[in-house]
């Protein structure tokens, strides 16, 4: 990520890691997400995490539904991608509760999900 920054420096947005702070204005760090860089056909990679303790209460879900919505109001962002390992089904379900399907490929890290908006009962 540090690498894409200082490359692309007019486009350090897409490779900044952000924290993810709880709304109870206790400034709670809970996890963070990224974007793994723009590329030139448009599309945009997501990477999330979140700390255990904060697990199985909706915030994950929250958080990609904001920044995919997000991505892809930015000039030059046509879709929003995201890979998460074939064993984490806690992973895949918040892609499918954030609007997610499978795209059939594998990555490096495993199955690879592509924004649809209307999957698995997303509105």
């Amino acid at each position: 990520m540090l690498e894409g920054s200082l490359s692309n420096p007019d486009k350090r947005i897409w490779y900044a890691i952000w924290n993810m702070e709880l709304k109870d204005d206790s400034k709670t760090i809970a996890g963070d997400f990224c974007f793994k860089g723009l590329g030139d056909d448009g599309v945009i990679e997501i990477g999330y995490g979140l700390k255990e303790e904060y697990r199985h209460h909706g915030h994950m879900t929250e958080v990609v539904i904001a920044i995919t919505e997000w991505a892809l109001s930015q000039d030059g962002v046509k879709q929003v991608e995201a890979e998460t390992d074939a064993e984490n089904i806690a992973s895949q379900k918040v892609l499918c509760q954030s609007g997610f399907v499978s795209n059939g490929k594998m990555g490096e890290e495993g199955p690879r999900f592509v924004y649809a908006e209307e999957s698995c009962g997303h509105e």
